[in-house]
């Protein structure tokens, strides 16, 4: 699903969300620059896969949050974790760097991934993240978020980091 896929999507759901357009964004760096209206719901995303690429990852926190990949692999019990290339983004969410998203989540066809949603995150927050380009924040409620990845058949846990 590209951007206007995810729209149409979260359209036909009847979902609250709301849209904010932007330049261009590879880093939270970046995002700094940028006014947003739900600042407390600026997130960042990992995707990472194990040292046999056999399981993926994506790890949603806030955006101050630094994520130990040693501690999440013991907290997980995963095998040893790495971030995840380019191809492999592109292969399994049908993203490029730079618009990692949970919505990418909707073109993983063999339900790979596993969402990890930060615990700091709670079910009535509002979270922003990119409508699968990264020219744009898409803000929907938490719950909505983990329902929409649930239903497409991926799992969901919560996540203290």
């Amino acid at each position: 699903m590209n951007k206007e896929d995810i729209y149409n999507f979260i359209k036909s759901r009847n979902i609250w969300y709301e849209i904010s357009n932007h330049k261009a964004v590879y880093s939270m760096e970046d995002l700094k620059d940028v006014a947003l209206p739900y600042p407390e719901g600026n997130a960042k995303n990992l995707f990472v896969r194990d040292d046999k690429k056999r399981n993926y990852y994506l790890i949603m926190v806030k955006e101050e949050k630094r994520v130990n990949l040693s501690l999440f692999r013991k907290s997980y019990n995963t095998r040893p974790l790495t971030f995840a290339s380019s191809e492999d983004l592109e292969k399994v969410l049908g993203l490029f760097p730079g618009a990692v998203s949970p919505l990418g989540i909707l073109n993983d066809k063999e339900k790979l991934v596993k969402f990890y949603l930060d615990s700091d995150f709670h079910e009535e927050d509002i979270i922003g993240m990119h409508p699968n380009d990264n020219t744009a924040t898409l803000w929907l409620k938490v719950k909505d978020l983990k329902d929409i990845i649930k239903e497409h058949g991926n799992e969901v846990y919560e996540a203290n980091l």
